[in-house]
């Protein structure tokens, strides 16, 4: 059996070391880990983890919302785990290690599972809802100005201007290719090179060249 470590944080400001650190401690052989939203699998690293794992490995998370956000995709990675012949720890849930029963074992874990994707669900939605709130109250006050786009070539982010920089280059190349393959290859979401396409198509259309 080989223990793989899997851990996340949202953003490149955020630090990975508390993860790792007790990812370690459970003295896993590898551990893949990225600074990617949780809001979809459009990680790399999650899928070169699901594609390393095979029969007898255990996938070591330190919590549940590392692996995802919404009941659906936590579902869909917890499945692959599965399928793959590979079992998951989550480090801050229950641990059924001690019992004996094997079907007991699975069964009680799954439960577990299945109670905290929906209280990371749930979590979810009344994050969005007040955020929502937020928003109509700034707007009725006229305080409301928008989310400034993260990817813009004016930037403050170096990697964010260069991610820019690298989709506007594909998506002008005399034979551009998939939008979908862009973003895959750039690490994005097809969304958010939609955004990066508009931009480029508001500036087209505005001064007749680009920025």
């Amino acid at each position: 059996m080989t223990k793989v470590g899997y851990a996340r944080v949202s953003t490149r400001e955020q630090n990975l070391d508390r993860q790792i650190d007790a990812l370690n401690r459970e003295h896993v052989s590898r551990i893949f880990a990225e600074k990617r939203s949780g809001k979809n699998t459009e990680r790399p690293e999650l899928h070169k983890m699901l594609d390393y794992i095979h029969d007898d490995d255990e996938v070591v998370v330190v919590a549940l919302d590392r692996l995802g956000r919404s009941a659906a995709d936590l579902t869909h990675i917890i499945n692959t785990i599965t399928q793959k012949g590979a079992t998951l720890d989550i480090l801050n849930l229950p641990s059924f290690k001690d019992v004996q029963d094997k079907n007991l074992r699975v069964m009680l874990t799954n439960l577990t599972m299945e109670i905290y994707k929906y209280i990371a669900q749930e979590e979810r939605e009344a994050i969005h809802e007040r955020q929502a709130e937020g928003i109509a109250a700034a707007r009725a006050r006229g305080a409301y100005v928008g989310k400034k786009p993260q990817y813009v070539p004016d930037s403050p982010d170096r990697h964010n201007r260069y991610i820019y920089e690298q989709a506007v280059k594909m998506l002008t190349e005399p034979k551009p290719r998939p939008k979908a393959q862009i973003a895959r290859t750039l690490g994005i979401s097809r969304t958010t090179l939609y955004k990066i396409a508009d931009q480029l198509s508001d500036q087209q259309h505005g001064n007749g060249n680009l920025k």
